[in-house]
């Protein structure tokens, strides 16, 4: 019984890290932005739609969706207020940015922390489940909300895969990720590119957030373990490449599992972490990255 519950859990758990780093790659893979605030935007939207819908008592769709939005703001905050001034200055020498935007972006994950546990609390919250109630699968008591939010998770995926492979602005997207300077001179600005992918990570990330919360529950001192998780498994995966990202995010997230069912759960995050290490060292590229 319990190889099939962490199979299940281990299931739910790593799709919605593969959700929520997925936008992670998707900003690096297109703008070389790699956000360290990346945690405190997915708490926010789970602590968010945990205000909104339960202590106002909006109900879980109004909450998850006020956590959308407030993430998607927060998103556009980080890149026009954090990374975008970065990026634009005179004073930062051209080679150092990349260093300054890792400083900055991991500064305003903490700032973002602290200011959740000033608004809200420290203490872990749960959001409340999307659909109630529990289903026997192989002999095991799981609840609806689990599948529901797995199903979500890889329907959004989906979207995104449609959304890259089959629009004219996903072409744009891989163009931008290939080679900026070439879609500059056919007259794209680069610009409404990055804004525009941008857009699409804070609802990644927003969506990541709340049905994580929901399942796990969330709160300001989470931040720190959902940024390291997700940059072990676009190392691991190989950065920018969303291949392997999706299988990174499985093996990272049933270690994950596995850790907290076998060994503690206060300890979840910590082989993951290892494992990172062990990655830099051995294959730096990670599994399918060229970079």
């Amino acid at each position: 019984m319990l190889a099939i519950q962490i199979l299940i859990d281990g299931f739910a758990i790593s799709t919605l890290y593969a959700l929520g780093a997925l936008g992670f790659t998707l900003i690096f893979g297109v703008s070389g932005v790699l956000n360290l605030a990346h945690g405190g935007l997915m708490v926010i939207a789970a602590m968010i739609a945990w205000y909104v819908g339960t202590s106002i008592g909006l109900g879980p769709y109004v909450g998850a969706a006020a956590g959308l939005a407030v993430c998607l703001v927060a998103a556009l905050v980080t890149y026009g207020g954090i990374v975008r001034p970065i990026e634009n200055s005179r004073a930062v020498p051209a080679h150092e940015r990349e260093l300054f935007v890792l400083t900055a972006t991991l500064l305003w994950g903490v700032m973002i922390q602290e200011a959740l546990s000033y608004a809200f609390t420290n203490s872990p919250i749960t959001v409340q489940p999307l659909i109630a109630g529990t289903v026997s699968i192989l002999g095991v008591r799981t609840p609806i909300n689990e599948i529901f939010i797995a199903a979500v998770a890889w329907a959004v995926m989906g979207a995104l895969w449609l959304l890259v492979n089959r629009t004219r602005i996903g072409r744009r997207l891989l163009a931008a990720s290939i080679n900026p300077r070439a879609l500059t001179l056919l007259g794209f600005e680069l610009d409404q590119i990055y804004l525009f992918v941008w857009v699409i990570y804070g609802l990644l990330a927003g969506i990541a957030g709340v049905l994580l919360g929901s399942f796990l529950g969330s709160g300001s001192d989470y931040v720190p373990g959902l940024t390291g998780s997700a940059f072990t498994i676009v190392v691991l995966g190989g950065l920018g490449s969303v291949s392997g990202t999706l299988i990174a995010a499985y093996i990272v997230g049933y270690i994950e599992t596995l850790t907290a069912y076998l060994v503690s759960p206060s300890l979840r995050e910590v082989p993951a972490l290892i494992l990172l290490v062990v990655v830099i060292y051995m294959r730096p590229q990670g599994l399918l990255g060229r970079r």
